[in-house]
């Protein structure tokens, strides 16, 4: 059982949320996720370790509220316990020094790209920070974003903050102008995602993705994650989560992520019934 310490809402159905975890907050590292299960009869879903703080004993998570599982982890108060925790799990992102990277998040991906950009940026490089949402409302941690970026462009859809377009607009002005980037970071929707791996591949640009797709046990053994990655099957719980995104079969991925839809939404309308009836 793992309490929750603190809990807020970052945006509309975002959630950013303080778990006790200290085995956890003392091993993990940049792109690493937990399996997370609410109570004892409930599925476990993946969600990256956006922070951690080893002497307080925790880590820190940001989800956004979409289905039955993430509605039951947001109904819980500070002081509740969450029935099971698993992590660290998945493989850290790889931190070097390579001169200058774009990290790029869109929506609640920039809670992801988040901890990667903090672990770049202690590694020596200069950070540019992309982040994106629909509208300003939806936009999340652009002050940590702007702490650990040398340089932080915000982006809406909408234009109601920022530059008005999407996020690999940014990113293709930035290389109609020129300038010298080494690696990219992205995680975001899976469009977007693609996108920008459009952008960067005809630039030679070596582009990871973090893929947030299905995982059930982070054996590798159910097979749910699975991902063609230059036409290879890879599992995202055990190779990943984080792949060249130049090398991913995009419609694959697209495509098993829109799998258990109906039966998700209908989850997750038992639950309100159940809840509210």
């Amino acid at each position: 059982m793992n309490a929750v310490i603190k809990k807020e809402m970052l945006s509309e159905n975002v959630v950013r949320m303080v778990l006790e975890a200290p085995a956890i907050a003392k091993k993990r590292k940049a792109g690493q996720f937990i399996l997370l299960k609410v109570d004892e009869k409930g599925e476990k879903i993946p969600l990256t370790i956006v922070d951690s703080d080893a002497q307080q004993g925790t880590i820190t998570i940001i989800f956004q509220v979409v289905g039955k599982t993430t509605t039951m982890l947001a109904d819980k108060k500070k002081g509740e316990f969450i029935h099971d925790l698993q992590g660290p799990l998945g493989n850290p992102t790889e931190i070097e020094h390579f001169g200058h990277v774009v990290c790029i998040g869109g929506g609640v991906g920039v809670g992801v790209v988040y901890p990667i950009a903090v672990a770049l940026k202690a590694a020596g490089n200069r950070v540019t920070s992309i982040i994106g949402a629909r509208t300003k409302e939806l936009l999340i941690l652009e002050e940590e974003m702007k702490k650990v970026s040398d340089h932080l462009v915000v982006a809406t859809d909408d234009g109601s903050y920022g530059f008005h377009g999407f996020v690999s607009a940014v990113l293709q002005d930035m290389l109609d102008r020129k300038e010298k980037i080494d690696r990219v970071y992205a995680v975001g929707p899976v469009p977007m995602m693609r996108v920008l791996c459009d952008v960067t591949r005809a630039h030679g640009i070596k582009t990871i993705v973090s893929l947030n797709s299905l995982m059930l046990d982070a054996s590798g053994m159910c097979g749910a994650c699975r991902v063609s990655v230059g036409g290879k099957t890879k599992f995202t719980c055990v190779d990943g989560p984080e792949f060249d995104g130049h090398e991913v079969d995009f419609a694959i991925l697209a495509n098993r992520l829109r799998m258990y839809s109906q039966q998700e939404r209908q989850s997750l309308e038992m639950y309100r019934c159940a809840c509210h009836g």
